[in-house]
This record gives C-alpha cells, structure tokens and sequence, in this order.
C-alpha cells in the first residue's frame, strides 16, 4: 500500500461528505423558503461562510451545524448524520460521537479534534481490516516476564 493513501482516501472521503451536505443544507434552505442571508442571520454565521458550506468549500464544525439546524427547525443530529461527524449505523445511544459533542466539558475545537483522529481511526481500520484481525499486535519492546 502506498504511503498516504489511506489519508488520500478519507480526503476525498470528506470532500464528497462536505458537498452533499451543502447540497441538502441548500435545498432544506430553499424549501423553508429562506435566503442565504437571512438563514446566516439566524444562525448566527456570516453570509459568505454559509455560502462556502452550501458549496461544499468547508466543513462546518458540530457547533455550526447545531446553530444552522435550530435556525432551520431541523434535528442537529440528522445533520452530524450528513456531516459524517456521527455514523447511523453506532446507535444513537452509544456513539462516540455523540458523547463527544455532549461533553460540555470540551470546547467545540477540542471537540472537532476529537471527532477527526476518530474517523481516522476508523478509515485506517476500515482500510487495513482485511489484513489484520481485531487483536492488537504483540509487543515490540522486549519487556521482563514477571
């Protein structure tokens, strides 16, 4: 396997989660009968930043997300769904990412870091599962049997 490529992967991973998120933010917005202005008004972001995540030019944080959907009258949760930040298939319960956006104690920085080494994890293990089991690798260091 070339190096970087699992990086490349959820690269482009991320880039097609981000445009068809701006896409359905786009059509809730324009369904709901909002402008572009008027939804970053409510929302409480700016205009051209609204503007970049409907065009799927970034990813908006967890936070973001929870202020366009309140702004919106739609669940946060169905968009971390789109977002990529929670996957559906971890149950609503016990997800890790939910945990992590329900942490007060975190900021929403902390937060985002958080969620990418996670998905990461998950890419990397997604991507070598055919090579290794579920066990960890055995220790390297040579340490004293006691």
């Amino acid at each position: 396997m070339a190096k970087g490529s699992v990086g490349e992967r959820v690269g482009e991973q991320v880039n097609k989660t981000a445009g068809a998120l701006g896409e359905y933010l786009k059509e809730q917005r324009l369904l709901a009968r909002l402008s572009l202005r008027q939804l970053a008004d409510q929302a409480g972001v700016s205009n051209p930043y609204l503007s970049q995540i409907e065009r799927g030019l970034r990813r908006p944080s967890a936070e973001v997300l929870q202020q366009i959907a309140k702004a919106m009258r739609i669940s946060a949760e169905s968009l971390y769904v789109r977002a990529g930040i929670v996957n559906p298939a971890d149950g609503v319960g016990g997800s890790v990412e939910l945990a992590v956006l329900g942490d007060t104690k975190l900021t929403e920085r902390q937060k985002q870091s958080l969620l990418d080494v996670y998905a990461s994890f998950l890419a990397l293990n997604g991507a070598t599962s055919t090579d290794h089991t579920d066990t960890p690798p055995a220790a390297t260091t040579t340490e004293k049997e006691f």
